[in-house]
């Protein structure tokens, strides 16, 4: 299983990618073999500034639905649209073009609470 060492995690199976004070964000390839195939990702918080842990959107596969949590504080400013017509793109290329969304961080702080890659691994029980 793929778990990319240039990115952070959360418990929630989010991946983070950190470029400044920009963090895109989606969801982990352990998170979408959970899943399943996904069949629609909506996310209805763009412009909208919230706090870590708080619902940012829903993950939508052939036998359940899933919130998906902001991993850091800030403004979500893009959503990646091409999920709207391709949701299964999250299936095939999670770390890559099956990307979320793009916040902007508020407080860098909360970066140090993310897992590295090693403590994701364990999490997982990879």
């Amino acid at each position: 299983m793929s778990i990319p060492a240039n990115l952070k995690y959360t418990k929630d199976h989010e991946w983070v990618s950190i470029e400044g004070d920009v963090a895109t964000v989606g969801i982990t390839h352990f998170a979408q073999k959970e899943l399943g195939d996904i069949v629609y990702v909506e996310v209805e918080t763009l412009d909208q500034t919230l706090d870590k842990d708080e619902v940012f959107g829903t993950v939508e596969a052939v036998k359940t639905v899933s919130d998906l949590f902001l991993p850091l504080t800030g403004e979500i400013i893009a959503f990646n649209e091409s999920l709207e017509s391709a949701p299964e793109t999250v299936n095939s290329d999670p770390y890559g073009a099956g990307w979320m969304i793009k916040i902007k961080i508020s407080d860098a702080s909360e970066i140090d609470s993310l897992l590295s890659d090693e403590a994701y691994k364990q999490l997982i029980g990879a």
